[in-house]
């Protein structure tokens, strides 16, 4: 068996911040992947809900000084690092004042209102989660995104990081969930701050910058698509008909191999 390196995007993983079942799923696959051989890392936003004090982060130094570029502006990345308790695993946190100290997921809390930057946190982590794999110098072999925020890291790989190293021969699974209740639509200035340099024919699947544009995205410039649900809605499968697919497996069973030989298929 051919030793894998596997990155994992999430928005969520126990026990550092949970808001669905993916918090578990990213918990229990990649310490499985690891026992069997392969190398892992993790890498997810720093929301200001995550206690630095409680969970023992800390700043990796040699990763600072990266600027990630968010339409017009440059806003600063800062990376910390966490160790997953009981687990030879750690967990890379991405970190800005910005966008990721408030005391809050992707809501207000007082009000339940969509944050209006929510399209640049997302532009922003996907971005800051390659500009931190160019730094560490580490050459994924895979790439599996979690979330509808990891949308665009398939089409960034595809398109403006399509030439870096670290990533010539990275192939990117999108993990696929209905996730209805995720009620937003990014706004008319989306598409502009995604990446001035890419053609604007290429960002037709985000033409509607909601939950099922940006899912449609991630589908579109994924190599594999994941079914993270045991039903999933008709107009998703009808997205992922052509797909190199893993239809859904309970977390509970034994899901450990059938990712392993979904991950090596896809190598091949």
């Amino acid at each position: 068996m051919k030793k894998l390196k596997i990155l994992f995007v999430t928005t969520e993983i126990d026990p550092f911040f949970k808001v669905s079942d993916v918090a578990n799923i990213v918990r229990k696959l990649p310490q499985g992947l690891q026992d069997k051989g392969h190398e892992i890392r993790i890498l997810m936003p720093r929301f200001g809900l995550i206690s630095e004090k409680k969970n023992r982060l800390h700043d990796v130094v040699r990763l600072s000084g990266i600027n990630i570029t968010v339409g017009e502006e440059e806003k600063p990345l800062m990376i910390k690092v966490a160790s997953i308790p009981g687990a030879r695993l750690q967990v890379y946190f991405l970190d800005n004042e910005d966008y990721f100290h408030r005391k809050a997921f992707l809501t207000n809390p007082e009000t339940n209102a969509w944050f209006d930057d929510n399209d640049e946190r997302c532009i922003f982590f996907c971005k800051g989660t390659l500009e931190t794999i160019k730094k560490l110098g580490w050459a994924p072999d895979i790439i599996h995104c979690y979330n509808f925020m990891t949308s665009l890291i398939p089409l960034y790989i595809k398109t403006i990081y399509k030439d870096e190293p670290v990533f010539r021969n990275t192939k990117v699974v999108y993990s696929l969930y209905n996730n209805a209740n995720y009620d937003f639509e990014y706004g008319e200035s989306f598409k502009e701050k995604v990446a001035p340099e890419i053609d604007p024919k290429l960002l037709e699947h985000f033409e509607k910058a909601d939950f099922m544009g940006i899912t449609k995205g991630g589908i579109a410039y994924a190599d594999a698509v994941a079914i993270g649900e045991p039903e999933i809605s008709k107009e998703l499968s009808a997205l992922i008909r052509n797909k190199h697919k893993l239809d859904y497996v309970d977390i509970n069973q034994n899901c450990i191999e059938t990712y392993n030989q979904f991950y090596t298929s896809l190598m091949n």
